[in-house]
């Protein structure tokens, strides 16, 4: 029997879901919860942008909690906690790329109680952080001896990225510096990369300090720069750097960073993406020292990822593809390290 899934919520990624769930041959769509009321009613094929498939979205927590469903792909722009507990304790497997990558252990009782309730699991997912910022080094540090640093950073024009009201007002571009450095999205991100770092302190066995030290810097346009929230004028805030570093007294062993930037024209200090262009990079030092670079997350131009981003789509197909693993597993919050190996599946027309 395929695993019966609801998709939660319809933005970029979440229109990517569903599209990976009807393709996925284990899998079959059998719901949605959508936040606005006008998609309600809807049918969730078109709200993805694509033919009718006879599923109609809701934007009732209950109904949408009521659907005969083993899965829930849990995909809103900000989570809320209480929400995915009463999923879990629903009965519902959860796999989400908006937390709980690694969550700190006693951090989060309730949820650890909904899975016991409901018989259900937990999984964090996602690319970075969800995959590149640990599942990856994790992997490649296999192949090395007596490693000394581990690194994970993304080097994007995030141009690309369709959502502008976050790109405006979590991100803070087109602000000025001070309103930047002084808007929440260093601690946002921090609560997902800082745990994604932590993975791999722990894993791999570093005498890390538990803090860890998170640092940040913005460059500005010297010209008008054309961008999906309008031009950004001189002065206002154009590109963004944020790293977390865990340290061993005062040397780092595991660093994770993000490179965004609106193109690489007309930026003070002349920040650029480097020779690599867009890009992701995983790099672990030791004996012998090994380079991984991932393209292809990033569309070739960046008028095009704003209706159809790559690094969503691998976002969203990471949480699709894991969920026969999550749904196999025992009840609880399980990470990638409580899992077997997740893959994908064939196209359709090339499966058994």
């Amino acid at each position: 029997m395929a695993i019966r899934v609801v998709q939660w919520a319809t933005g970029g990624v979440g229109r990517a879901a569903i599209e990976g769930v009807v393709r996925h041959p284990d899998l079959e769509l059998v719901g949605c919860w959508v936040h606005s009321e006008a998609k309600a009613g809807q049918d969730v094929g078109v709200l993805a942008g694509g033919e009718p498939i006879g599923v109609v979205a809701t934007a009732t927590e209950a109904e949408a909690l009521a659907i005969e469903a083993d899965c829930v792909v849990y995909a809103p722009l900000i989570p809320d906690e209480a929400q995915v507990a009463r999923i879990l304790r629903a009965g519902r497997d959860v796999v989400t790329p908006v937390g709980w990558v690694y969550p700190e252990p006693g951090r989060h009782p309730d949820l650890e109680a909904a899975c016991a309730e409901g018989g259900s699991t937990l999984h964090g997912s996602g690319i970075h952080p969800g995959g590149i910022t640990e599942r990856f080094p994790l992997m490649i540090s296999s192949l090395v001896s007596a490693a000394t640093h581990v690194r994970a950073e993304e080097f994007s024009d995030i141009r690309s990225y369709g959502a502008p009201d976050v790109i405006r007002h979590i991100m803070a571009f087109g602000a000025t510096p001070e309103e930047a450095l002084a808007s929440p999205m260093a601690g946002l991100l921090t609560g997902g990369f800082g745990r994604a770092v932590r993975m791999v302190v722990d894993e791999m066995g570093f005498a890390a300090a538990p803090d860890l030290r998170t640092t940040q810097d913005v460059a500005v346009a010297t010209a008008p720069i054309p961008s999906p929230i309008g031009d950004i004028q001189p002065g206002q805030v154009a590109a963004r750097r944020f790293q977390w570093e865990a340290l061993v007294g005062e040397t780092p062993v595991v660093t994770a960073a993000v490179n965004w930037l609106m193109g690489e024209d007309d930026l003070d200090g002349g920040w650029t993406l480097g020779e690599g262009g867009e890009r992701f990079e995983v790099e672990v030092t030791g004996d012998p020292s090994v380079l991984l670079t991932f393209q292809g997350l990033q569309p070739e131009r960046w008028e095009d990822g704003v209706d159809r981003n790559p690094g969503i789509v691998a976002t969203a197909m990471h949480c699709v593809n894991a969920i026969p693993y999550v749904h196999r597993a025992e009840p609880g919050i399980k990470t990638y390290l409580d899992l077997p190996l997740i893959a994908g599946r064939a196209a359709p027309g090339l499966a058994r």
